[in-house]
């Protein structure tokens, strides 16, 4: 192994707090929209590709308003995670480090344009990672990018770290290995490997 590509939501911390409070309050204010946001409900849609989230917040409206809300709404969510750093897991920034010493870190999601971004500011970790690449930036499916992002970065043997069956599904697509991180917020019956918190992959891998 060579490299180590991680998701965000799930993976790295919990942001769904911060932006179920956030896009509800811009819903509510600015487009006088009483939508019954929570953390919980955005954590089982979390992981899919934006345009699949709007169509189930809002499903009563064109696929153009869906997008134009959507999108409004996470102008908002930058704002506030940069404001506010969402909560990390465990020991974090120290599994990053050290692994960093070792590996090749990468982050691919399926978030939209700018939020990996805004992860990496807020936190300060850009210093751990290489590279990037999630669905808002190019259109693509999230095995897809896994598959890009090592052919970019002449990965030969990376290993992906994420906490859905979309993360497992496109790993298999892109012919990665899976890591489950099991303290997130979907369930994975049959991955490569996994872990209970971030410093479980320093005893993996380091």
């Amino acid at each position: 192994m060579d490299s180590i590509i991680f998701d965000v939501d799930g993976t790295l911390w919990n942001s769904t707090a911060i932006i179920a409070k956030t896009w509800k309050r811009y819903l509510s204010e600015e487009e006088h929209l009483d939508i019954p946001l929570t953390a919980e409900l955005l954590s089982s849609m979390f992981g899919r590709p934006l345009p699949d989230i709007a169509r189930q917040i809002f499903p009563n409206v064109s696929e153009t308003e869906q997008l134009r809300l959507i999108d409004s709404c996470c102008q908002a969510e930058h704002i506030a995670l940069l404001a506010e750093c969402a909560p990390l897991y465990e020991d974090l920034e120290k599994t990053l480090q050290l692994l960093s010493e070792k590996y090749s870190l990468y982050i691919v999601s399926n978030c939209e344009a700018g939020y990996i971004e805004v992860f990496l500011k807020t936190t300060g970790f850009s210093k751990y990672f290489k590279g990037h690449l999630c669905n808002g930036d190019n259109g693509l499916d999230k095995g897809s990018n896994i598959a890009l992002i090592a052919q970019t970065y002449h990965m030969n043997s990376p290993v992906y770290v994420g906490d859905t069956m979309g993360d497992f599904l496109s790993c298999r697509k892109a012919g990665v290995p899976f890591v489950f991180a099991s303290y997130g917020f979907g369930e994975v019956p049959d991955p490569d490997a996994v872990i209970q918190k971030p410093m479980d992959l320093v005893s993996l891998y380091y």
